[in-house]
């Protein structure tokens, strides 16, 4: 396996992001005063429940979100150097995909059933890149075999449904990597795919982005992935950031009720021989509340065991908890000494 990417410099610089949806039933904050910063060659993970604002997250970052009833209310997304924000929509045509990309979960529905697929990577290429039709068609040939698809040639003037879940997504990775972009986002890449097709697209994300040195936003819900693969990680409830930290750091030492419900909740391997009991499997009690009616003070608070007043009165600040570490609790301390949290 080849060395780890050397991160350089900030390429995206995010601050202050806010996302809300306008219904019926009231403003939906799906996205809330979100900050964060991301290096060249740096994985960053993005975890949490369904519904906390992760694709939301993502699709912002592309300006994708639908309007109405969506609009990015607040913030700014600079991607080395320029405000995505600022631009009109012609300018940030040229933007998608060519400077930020993004592999979406299901490539089913992602990629045109009535085109081969070597023409959705010679699309993204004709859009972006100064080439003549020759040298389209061989720089797509060229990233199907760079994503590992056999007869490259041949899977080229074939349609998606030809082909099986794990070279739909290979093929999605080759059109989001054909410009080779400074920043690729990966919605739950794995999610439609199967458990040994999984591992394989996981380990073509690493070998690409050391190959080719992007810098990636991981979005999941599977802290396995992000143990493999990030090397720093946000987490996310209820649209907002509630914990940052290193990898290492999060999974030895979490400083959020919520992501320490996380890690418990993962199953373990364990031994089944003898008369050792089965691991019991930890859930976080509760549901994730309405993005439209959020309750006061910490979202979290209601499936919280350590919640007091201070917790349904007021919103925690998100403060530096340890070194490169972060976090929105006011319990932060009794959590770190409580091994059954």
């Amino acid at each position: 396996m080849s060395a780890m990417p050397t991160i350089g410099e900030t390429i995206l610089d995010v601050a202050g992001l806010k996302t809300y949806f306008y219904t019926r039933a009231g403003i939906v904050k799906a996205v809330e005063d979100l900050t964060f910063t991301l290096s060249r060659g740096e994985t960053l993970a993005i975890v949490g429940e369904s519904g906390c604002g992760k694709s939301m997250t993502a699709l912002s970052l592309m300006r994708l979100i639908p309007e109405p009833p969506g609009r990015i209310a607040a913030g700014k997304i600079v991607l080395d150097g320029r405000d995505l924000l600022t631009l009109d929509e012609e300018s940030m045509r040229q933007v998608r995909g060519n400077e930020i990309s993004m592999i979406f979960q299901e490539p089913m529905t992602s990629l045109n059933p009535v085109l081969t697929v070597g023409n959705q990577i010679g699309e993204t290429l004709r859009l972006h890149q100064k080439l003549s039709e020759a040298e389209i068609k061989a720089r797509t040939i060229d990233m199907l075999r760079l994503v590992g698809i056999p007869e490259p040639e041949q899977r080229a003037r074939e349609y998606p449904h030809q082909l099986s879940g794990g070279m739909r997504q290979r093929v999605m990775i080759a059109i989001a990597l054909a410009c080779n972009p400074k920043v690729l986002i990966a919605d739950e890449p794995t999610t439609a795919l199967d458990v040994t097709i999984q591992a394989q697209i996981i380990n073509l994300m690493i070998d690409l982005q050391r190959e080719l040195g992007t810098a990636m936003i991981l979005i999941t819900h599977d802290l396995g992935v992000v143990a493999e693969t990030a090397q720093r990680v946000i987490v996310m409830y209820a649209g907002r950031k509630v914990e940052e930290a290193s990898v290492e750091a999060l999974f030895e030492r979490p400083m959020h009720p919520y992501t320490r419900g996380l890690l418990d909740s993962v199953p373990h391997l364990t031994s089944i021989s003898g008369d050792e009991a089965p691991e019991h499997l930890n859930e976080i009690p509760g549901m994730v509340p309405a993005l439209s009616n959020l309750p006061q003070g910490c979202a979290f608070a209601p499936r919280c065991k350590f919640a007091d007043d201070q917790c349904t009165a007021q919103y925690p600040p998100f403060e530096l908890k340890s070194d490169g570490h972060w976090a929105a609790c006011w319990h932060s301390e009794r959590l770190s000494g409580d091994s059954n949290a």
